[in-house]
């Protein structure tokens, strides 16, 4: 998610309630008309499938609704219960679908006193899962891709009639062109970096009026591609060309909270659609240690479930069933509309663990290899494997999530490379892998888009940079990469750590998406980077073996990743002086070990009863195959 200090400069008390004026007045404009005929603008979701699901909620947005009465004619197909709101701006339809549902569209009439109206509903047949909803292993490395920032391949959905004042790349909060297109014209780049999954940030349409919400974490409709980025065909092919080529999807959801500016806001599809309202809400708080205590009363962590998050945007109450069932299908229809594998959760503390149990017993049951990654930004790693997904806490639930991202080792990772912190931060967040049910699975990473480039973090530098690299590339877990830090970008907080990348743009001086285009800098890191990349996909223990501590003192690390068939040995000093670690093999997977043959060039070294001396320069790695 943004932080705080985006939304509070983005939108001064001034423009909040200008946000909330327009779009009450937007609201407005469907105002009832006593004695008019109804009206349907919108159906959500617009499209379903069967046989795909027993039950489907449909929400129908229009005018004049109230005192409706549906009849829908389908076979298979018929209509439980239905729920006219807010003085006939809505209506909710629950279907109840049977096996015998066939593709096709059904017809339904929606009367009330002043006359009737007809909508058509299209059901489909599902796709099918062959080489979709694949899911996420620790063979896989995970690349984060900021749409607006990567490339620009249909120029053409820049200035929009529709989103006019919203593009301009002068302008560091502005759109600045990135879209699907442009990541589907240089899926080889990442194919031959050696990435084998994207993570896209959202790609749903946020307000068309703002210049500001090019992250689109700011959700406006939740049934539309943001029309900067493209078309739903194009995501579509986006994903069928990702797959192509080897490389899994994973889209970013966010159910928490919407943009100030969505027409929700104005007029609610029920009253406690929300937590609170625009002048009465509480603001967000981040502290989660609180939902992690059993002993903690409600009154300590009610703000991070019920409060507005930055204070800004509207918080959803997911304990609402039909609001909780909206969101559910929305995740499922981009699932099986894109054949996506996976999803990032966004700010997944925020949202109630009981609406994530559910909400994952629905995905996994529908798409069983889906794959989905909580965000729990947090250094601790007692609160943040509360929150992961595998077995049931203190509460009696299951998130259900099949991993988070490691923050904790991220900290710790930036602690002892950055901030000269003895090595035993790391291991001893990597201790804390009991708590999780399954470690092997969590997300490393050394950075994204919510925190500072590592490569303008204060004491970094291109070897640390690839210190850093090396490390989440050898450790256990499911390593993620973000955009343009194999070329070591700088940047420092929002928006300066989300500059374009260099190439991806039309009238950029230099195109880094190859090797002539990259300067000598940016070219070393990019190599190592791919080296690295090439030896994880090469020898399984960096992807699948067991991960054991060898030795370690203040600055240096050694670390063992063991299958059955390999051992490698990995060592780093992370000092700011040549460092020398005595390694002992004897009681570890090592044990018997003969000699050590280096992976990233150098000479062989003889162990001998079991031991052996390693030296390395300040940021140095060292990578053996052991035997």
């Amino acid at each position: 998610m943004l932080c705080t200090l985006i939304f509070t400069s983005a939108l001064t008390p001034t423009a909040w309630c200008r946000a909330i004026s327009a779009a009450r007045n937007s609201a407005g404009r469907a105002t009832q008309r006593s004695g008019a005929p109804p009206e349907i603008t919108k159906i959500e979701p617009p499209n379903w499938w069967t046989p795909l699901t027993g039950h489907l909620m449909l929400l129908v947005y229009g005018r004049n609704l109230f005192g409706a009465q549906i009849a829908c004619h389908y076979s298979g197909a018929s209509v439980s219960r239905s729920r006219v709101t807010d003085g006939g701006r809505y209506v909710f339809i629950w279907l109840r679908l049977g096996l015998n549902a066939r593709p096709g569209v059904m017809p339904c009439q929606i009367r009330t006193p002043a006359g009737t109206t007809e909508i058509h509903y299209h059901f489909a047949a599902p796709a099918g899962p062959q080489g979709k909803f694949q899911g996420l292993t620790p063979n896989d490395v995970l690349y984060l891709v900021m749409v607006d920032r990567f490339a620009d391949g249909d120029t053409a959905n820049d200035h929009l009639a529709s989103m006019p004042g919203t593009f301009d790349r002068a302008k560091p909060r502005a759109y600045h062109g990135g879209d699907l297109r442009g990541i589907e014209q240089h899926l080889g780049y990442l194919r031959r970096l050696g990435v084998t999954a994207l993570w896209l940030t959202p790609i749903v349409a946020n307000n068309p009026d703002s210049a500001q919400d090019y992250h689109g974490y700011s959700a406006y409709d939740e049934y539309e591609v943001n029309p900067h980025f493209g078309t739903l065909a194009d995501l579509q092919n986006l994903v069928a060309a990702a797959h192509r080529d080897g490389i899994k999807m994973l889209l970013d959801i966010v159910v928490n909270d919407v943009s100030p500016h969505n027409p929700w806001v104005a007029h609610p599809p029920e009253p406690n659609w929300f937590h609170g309202t625009p002048a009465h809400h509480s603001a967000a708080s981040s502290d989660f240690r609180y939902l992690a205590d059993p002993h903690a009363p409600p009154r300590l962590w009610r703000n991070v479930l019920d409060g507005w998050f930055a204070n800004i945007l509207p918080d959803m109450n997911l304990t609402n069933p039909d609001a909780a069932r909206y969101f559910i299908q929305v995740s499922v229809w981009w699932a099986e509309e894109t054949g996506v594998d996976g999803f990032r959760l966004d700010t997944f503390p925020y949202v109630s663990r009981s609406f994530w149990s559910e909400y994952h017993a629905e995905l996994h049951r529908l798409f069983p290899h889906l794959f989905t990654i909580g965000e729990v930004f947090n250094p601790d790693p007692d609160v943040v494997s509360f929150f992961a997904g595998g077995r049931k806490q203190f509460d009696g639930i299951d998130t259900g999530v099949n991993t988070v991202f490691d923050y904790p080792f991220f900290f710790a990772l930036r602690k002892v490379l950055l901030g000269n912190a003895p090595v035993e931060t790391m291991v001893s967040v990597l201790a804390h892998d009991r708590l999780y049910p399954h470690p092997q699975q969590l997300v490393t990473f050394l950075g994204n888009h919510d925190v500072p480039r590592f490569a303008s973090a204060p004491g970094s530098s291109a070897a640390r940079l690839e210190l850093a690299q090396s490390i989440v590339l050898t450790m256990r877990g499911i390593p993620q990469l973000y955009y343009a830090d194999e070329l070591g970008m700088t940047g420092g907080n929002d928006p300066d750590n989300r500059h374009d990348f260099p190439g991806g743009f039309p009238g950029d001086p230099r195109d880094a998406f190859t090797a002539a285009g990259r300067t000598l800098a940016q070219q070393a890191i990019f190599l190592h980077l791919q080296r690295m990349l090439g030896l994880r996909r090469e020898n399984p223990a960096l992807r699948q073996g067991k991960l054991w501590d060898i030795a370690w003192d203040r600055h240096s690390f050694a670390y063992a990743r063991v299958t059955s068939g390999e051992r490698v040995l990995a060592v780093f000093n992370a000092g700011r002086k040549e460092d020398t670690l005595e390694l002992r093999f004897g009681q570890t997977p090592l044990s018997g070990a003969r000699e050590l043959t280096p992976l990233l060039g150098g000479t062989s070294l003889a162990v001998k009863g079991d031991r052996v001396r390693i030296s390395l320069p300040p940021a140095g790695f060292d990578l053996y195959r052991v035997h």
